[in-house]
């Protein structure tokens, strides 16, 4: 679907969209206890239905309402092929828990998720006596439990998302673990995932992020838990109105564990007006300034960050590129590509994206199919000079499926 935005100026009261990411561990853990659990507030978007599916597939009854999610937790088989969509968190969280079972199992998926590499997965499975193979490093990928626990060492420079999946699912083996991390990155969503799992009764000893002591045949608890607004899709709003808005921003938590709530600090090095109370965020059209940040160990930034910058004066610099490569699209390449349709010089060298500020113009852009890049060219758009076409927009509803009802309800002329 094509969207064409018209400078807008917004103005408002949002609630900021539940997070998908905690969404999906709760379901993750919800199916390994031995009960029925309730998650409040849960994200609808398009991968937390991924992770749903599979949820049910590995055994677990689901009833979803509006505002909560009941999980009966159980690990009787019921689909022995698992589609995770286009959503990277599925696959390299529910591997593991897929090897859990005593039989063969495929794990699938669509679109850039088939573009994705998948040694690391099955290389750290294979360590832990699971059989294991893929289509030459891709999906599919089929896994023949069950996961036996030990020592196992991987990387952790690309994604911290398999180590995830592996805490969730080796508390359930029979052995003791200890996973060896090489060079973690995003550190923030393994104390989101440790402390979710101390929910459920679950106990991980944690050595500096780079030994991870796993105690087996432990038992999760049914419970209840609350998903916390989106820092990844807040940051949308909040760069939204500091370019050209007037917002109060609703169920961010300032104490939040997930490393995107470091927006607020790019936010004030840009000289963004911004008022942080409980449970609110105040922010405001500014004159923004070149800012420096490094997004190493919070990727998702880049994009609200490129917009954020296009409206800064002078060069700003994010430190982080490597972090890019394989998103849904090779995020680096199509910000310089996308924003400067939209007349923003964006230069890429090692790691370090460099964005010289200016007067965002008119243009027909592209998504690439990449959620986080329709966001950040469509709140880039609001203070253009002209209209902006936007194809392929519909693919925010991987992660934020209400973002343009959303900006439309705030004042954002938004055409379909």
């Amino acid at each position: 679907m094509e969207r064409y935005i018209d400078p807008s100026a917004i103005k408002g009261v949002i609630k900021a969209p539940a997070s998908k990411s905690m969404t999906q561990r709760a379901m993750a853990a919800a199916l390994l206890a031995d009960g029925q659990s309730i998650i409040h507030n849960p994200s609808y978007c398009d991968d937390s239905l991924a992770a749903m599916s599979i949820v049910v597939g590995l055994g677990a009854r689901i009833e979803p309402d509006v505002n909560e999610l009941k999980i009966n937790g159980s690990v009787e088989l019921k689909e022995p092929k698992l589609n995770c969509g286009e959503s990277g968190l599925a696959i390299r969280m529910f591997s593991p828990i897929a090897a859990l079972y005593p039989t063969q199992i495929t794990m699938v998926g669509a679109n850039s998720l088939k573009k994705r590499p998948m040694i690391m997965i099955e290389e750290a499975l294979k360590q832990l006596g699971v059989k294991s193979s893929s289509a030459g490093g891709f999906l599919p990928l089929t896994i023949h439990g069950p996961i036996k626990g030990g020592l196992c060492e991987i990387d952790g420079s690309v994604s911290s998302q398999l180590l995830t999946g592996l805490l969730i699912a080796l508390p359930l083996a029979t052995k003791d673990s200890e996973i060896k991390v090489n060079n973690l990155k995003s550190k923030p969503y393994i104390d989101m995932t440790i402390n979710l799992l101390s929910s459920f009764g679950i106990k991980i000893y944690n050595t500096d992020y780079k030994l991870f002591r796993i105690p087996g045949n432990q038992k999760y608890i049914p419970g209840s838990y609350t998903v916390e607004g989106d820092w990844s899709g807040g940051a949308f709003l909040l760069v939204a109105g500091a370019i050209n808005g007037d917002l109060s921003i609703l169920g961010l938590n300032n104490e939040s564990l997930q490393s995107d709530r470091l927006i607020i600090s790019a936010l004030k090095k840009a000289g963004a007006q911004i008022k942080i109370s409980e449970n609110q965020i105040d922010i405001s059209k500014s004159e923004l300034k070149a800012f420096d940040f490094d997004a190493t160990d919070c990727p998702d930034l880049f994009p609200p960050l490129a917009a954020l910058a296009s409206y800064c004066k002078g060069v700003s610099t994010i430190k982080g590129v490597s972090r890019l490569k394989h998103k849904e699209s090779d995020r680096a390449a199509t910000l310089k590509e996308e924003l400067g349709k939209m007349n923003i010089k964006i230069e890429i060298k090692e790691d370090v994206m460099s964005i010289t500020g200016g007067k965002p113009k008119g243009a027909h852009v592209e998504s690439h199919e990449d959620h986080r890049i329709a966001m950040a060219v469509a709140v880039t758009a609001l203070g253009a000079e002209g209209r902006v076409f936007i194809r392929d927009s519909q693919c925010v509803v991987k992660s934020y499926p209400e973002f343009f009802n959303d900006i439309k309800s705030l004042g954002a002329i938004v055409h379909e």
